[in-house]
């Protein structure tokens, strides 16, 4: 069973920031990187919600390495995978 990803706002805006700065520093290719690996953890979560490290007990929120300086937060609420930062 596959869980539904819903994307917040701010995780949006941080990813759009993120990707203007690493097109004008490093070029469009590494921002492409970057945005495809975006979508290949969705796409893991979307099948495997638990495999993040919990990092909030209380408030259901997890986390897992987007790349060695980016993590994604996230929030499982019933079929639901939230990415909320």
């Amino acid at each position: 069973m596959a869980y539904e990803i819903i994307v917040k706002t701010r995780f949006r805006k941080k990813v759009i920031k993120l990707l203007s700065y690493l097109e004008k520093e490093w070029g469009k290719a590494v921002a492409d990187n970057l945005l495809k690996e975006i979508d290949r953890r969705c796409e893991t979560l979307s099948r495997q919600p638990f495999t993040g490290s919990p990092v909030d007990e209380t408030k259901n929120v997890r986390s897992i390495f987007l790349t060695k300086h980016n993590r994604v937060y996230y929030r499982i609420k019933g079929n639901v995978v939230e990415i909320i930062n």
